[in-house]
């Protein structure tokens, strides 16, 4: 599950939506869902039950933020525990945020090579 802020600029959210589906793609899984924190459909509550529902039991939550702030510290956590309580036979957890991967840094360099 693809994990992002979410924005009232629809095209925003659409393009997470694409990235997810692109994943799903690449990585042959089944089951790949884009959640919001706020201001997208669905919620990550939402989308977890649409994925139990399909008979998931074990999902990876890979945050779309660049950054652990307040988001990932506080508030993921938190959602998770209520979904954690809420299905108390599901595997959920979470990955890092981006920042952490060693491939932002050749990302990085690319853009500040790009001639625009």
């Amino acid at each position: 599950m693809v994990f992002a802020h979410g924005s009232r600029v629809e095209a925003a959210n659409q393009a997470v939506r694409a990235v997810t589906a692109q994943l799903a793609e690449l990585g042959s899984f089944r089951y790949v869902e884009a959640a919001f924190l706020e201001l997208g459909e669905p919620s990550l509550s939402g989308a977890v039950a649409r994925l139990v529902g399909e008979g998931v039991r074990s999902i990876r939550v890979i945050p779309y933020f660049l950054i652990s702030g307040t988001h990932m510290e506080r508030d993921l956590p938190r959602i998770l525990q209520e979904i954690s309580l809420q299905y108390k036979d599901l595997d959920i957890a979470t990955t890092p945020p981006l920042d952490t991967h060693p491939a932002l840094l050749q990302i990085l360099l690319d853009r500040a090579r790009s001639p625009q």
